[in-house]
């Protein structure tokens, strides 16, 4: 029982929030949930980054079990985008080893990529169809050899930005499959992008927890709020209109980035 009792609850009430927007829009886990770790409850960067992976390892699984189930996951996609992040993902952490968790400096760095990436996230839904649109008149003929490079590439890049800002693998991943994959039916885009997101965000988390980075007691918290968000969320989904949603998602991370930017 003191175990329950020493539960914020604010934690599950923040976890429930952030559920109830990723049910809603199908991102916002990383995006959202990190800033509000970092500036709502003072939680260190690499604290609030550690935490965050193993807490979108948890719930992404629970999406990939589903996809799974109704085999929408194109695992070419996802194997060759998994080449590309898991190299990334070591070779980051190694490196946030050596530069140290606890210095000032990283604490900044971390904050500055992680509104660098809410405010690359925010474009992403916001110009969604001008970005697609774009790449459909200037991608050239099919090339499955660049498609393949391309996407290890893409692995590689959200690797390293999801390792140090725990951001990326939602909004940037699907809209990069979205370009590189245009054949591809967006059920399967948005699957195989969740399904590369478990191993991504797990091996990130776990090299935090070697580092020292991850509170257990507020993963769990987080949790007990957001996995009942992410059910109630999903249902009332069909309910409401996306265009409303996803400008107003977008001008949060928009806010939330500028404000980690120019803190």
């Amino acid at each position: 029982m003191s175990f329950l009792t020493s539960i914020d609850p604010l934690y599950p009430l923040s976890g429930f929030f952030v559920g109830m927007i990723v049910g809603l829009t199908g991102v916002g886990g990383g995006s959202l949930m990190t800033p509000i770790l970092v500036l709502l409850f003072g939680i260190h960067p690499a604290t609030a980054v550690g935490t965050d992976l193993l807490y979108a390892a948890a719930t992404k699984s629970a999406g990939t079990l589903m996809h799974g189930i109704s085999r929408t996951i194109n695992w070419k996609v996802v194997g060759r985008l998994a080449l590309g992040s898991i190299p990334a993902t070591i070779l980051t952490i190694l490196l946030l080893r050596t530069f140290g968790l606890t210095s000032s400096k990283t604490s900044a760095t971390i904050s500055m990529f992680l509104g660098i990436a809410l405010l690359l996230t925010s474009l992403s839904l916001i110009f969604r169809k001008q970005i697609l649109k774009f790449a459909a008149t200037n991608s050239g003929p099919e090339n499955p050899v660049r498609t393949a490079v391309l996407t290890i590439a893409t692995g590689a890049a959200l690797g390293a930005l999801v390792s140090v800002s725990s951001v990326g693998a939602g909004a940037l991943g699907v809209t990069a499959l979205l370009i590189l994959y245009p054949k591809l039916p967006t059920v399967q885009i948005v699957g195989s992008d969740i399904a590369h997101a478990v191993p991504l965000t797990l091996i990130a988390g776990l090299g935090h927890w070697w580092l020292g980075s991850v509170d257990w007691m507020m993963l769990f918290s987080l949790l007990i709020g957001s996995l009942p968000g992410i059910i109630i969320g999903s249902r009332l989904a069909p309910r409401l209109p996306d265009g409303i949603l996803r400008p107003i998602l977008a001008t949060v991370l928009a806010v939330v980035g500028l404000r980690l930017l120019f803190a």
